[in-house]
């Protein structure tokens, strides 16, 4: 059982999946972001592959993007700062990009390296479901990574099915069509949620895009198994000088 499976044995509710930006706020803050978030109760570490250009993501993320690649961070850096992260970090960690800097990197060559870490899935919004299942996803498989779709409320019964069974790990249901950060009209959040709870998928439902505090956790965690939290987050240590303590007060806003 890898570490995301044993995740959701063990915890059926109210799992907090955290996006941070490695090399943010400072290059070498990567670890210790990860550490404060595992220590103050994040169940998944979502870890943001810099890139100039994020798909979906709102000016806060973006941001965090840039200043990360002006920070110096690179794909091959990233690697070498995760090389002994296992040491410290036992929660499950999941790469989340844009598919062109890991074509870049050689496609192979990446799945290669995060396996060997060992990460344990991989987010790539702008990955295709023709290429994923014609190209790169026997590569994913052969390296023993869980691969996350996103669906959204426009995307019909019949496609939620058909991502639902090329998923592993869970499921990413994004509240709306709009980027990262925006505020949400949870009424409608909820009435698209009853609809995927009611539909019996074989993965876990984590809902990610405007969850930024207790109010909105607990509301979308009626109907799935957890949510995802990052713009509000990428905000609470974006100036910080005390990241453990910034994290821990973060945290602790939302589950207690």
């Amino acid at each position: 059982m890898n570490r995301l499976e044993e995740l959701f044995t063990r915890k059926k509710n109210n799992i907090l999946n955290v996006y941070c930006t490695a090399g943010f706020p400072q290059l070498n803050n990567t670890i210790e972001v990860m550490k404060a978030l595992q220590d103050n109760g994040a169940d998944i570490i979502e870890l943001g592959m810099p890139y100039s250009d994020p798909l979906a993501d709102g000016p806060v993320i973006q941001s965090s993007n840039i200043k990360a690649l002006q920070n110096g961070m690179t794909m091959q850096l990233l690697f070498e700062q995760l090389r002994d992260f296992r040491k410290e970090i036992y929660v499950p960690v999941i790469l989340m990009g844009n598919i062109n800097p890991v074509l870049q990197f050689g496609f192979e060559n990446f799945c290669k390296q995060a396996a060997s870490l060992p990460i344990d899935g991989i987010i790539l919004p702008d990955l295709p479901e023709y290429e994923f299942e014609n190209e790169y996803g026997s590569v994913i498989k052969k390296y023993g990574l869980d691969f996350i779709f996103l669906i959204t409320p426009e995307t019909s019964e019949e496609r939620i099915k058909k991502l639902d069974a090329l998923s592993t790990g869970f499921l990413y249901a994004v509240s709306s069509s709009s980027t990262t950060g925006n505020k949400k009209d949870f009424n409608a959040v909820e009435k698209y949620l009853q609809k995927i709870n009611s539909m019996q998928l074989k993965n876990p439902v984590l809902v990610g895009f405007g969850i930024k505090d207790k109010s909105s956790f607990q509301s979308v965690c009626k109907y799935a198994n957890g949510a995802i939290i990052g713009t509000a987050y990428i905000k609470a240590i974006e100036y910080s000088n005390n990241i453990q303590a910034d994290t821990k007060a973060f945290l602790d806003a939302i589950l207690n």
